[in-house]
Formats: structure tokens, sequence, C-alpha cells
């Protein structure tokens, strides 16, 4: 199983409530219909301690396919454009960055 993790940075002008929104109610129904996706995670902040500095990024999305053909074929898919596409609606592109991982599970979960 892989992931493609994108940290993610709203659309420049746009509140982080109406982008949270945006994202769970418009933008996730799109993507939930990427053929491939094995699972699909929205984080989205919460309020931060005092002592820790505001992260670089409004959320993090991470997508779960069996493997990297299965991504490349999802990549392919009109789905994935329309979820692409829309994504200009809330995400400022320049600031938002994306990375290919494998997970390696060091404590499991009980």
């Amino acid at each position: 199983m892989i992931k493609l993790v994108y940290c993610i940075t709203r659309r420049h002008g746009m509140a982080l409530e109406e982008f949270s929104r945006y994202w769970r109610e418009v933008h996730g129904p799109i993507g939930r219909r990427i053929p491939g996706l094995r699972r699909l995670v929205q984080s989205h902040p919460t309020r931060q301690p005092a002592d820790l500095s505001p992260p670089p990024f409004d959320g993090m999305a991470e997508l779960w396919f069996d493997d990297l053909a299965a991504l490349e074929a999802a990549r392919r898919s009109p789905e994935w454009r329309a979820s692409s596409a829309d994504e200009a609606q809330f995400i400022d592109g320049a600031r938002t960055a994306l990375f290919l991982t494998e997970e390696h599970e060091i404590l499991p979960q009980t």
C-alpha cells in the first residue's frame, strides 16, 4: 500500500473556516470518487497550544492506493481531473506540498 500526502495551504484571502467547510463538504465528495482509492483522510487543524508555533499549512490529505500502478491509473481518470480542477477553488497550489510515502508501522494499534 502506498500513500500520497498533501500538505495543503488555503487560497489567499479565504478564511480558514470557509476553507475547511469547502474542503470537507464540496471537495471531499469529489475526491472519494477517484477509482482505486482505498482510503481518504482529511486532517483539519485544531487550536494549537500556546507553546507550539502555527503550522505552515492549513491541512493535510492522505490518499491510499494499492500500489504505484493503481495511483498512476487513478491520475489518468476523469475523476482525478475533476478533483484536480476543483482544487483551484480553495487551495494555493504554489504553497502546497505533496509527496508519496510507504508507511512503516513502528507501534501497532491496539
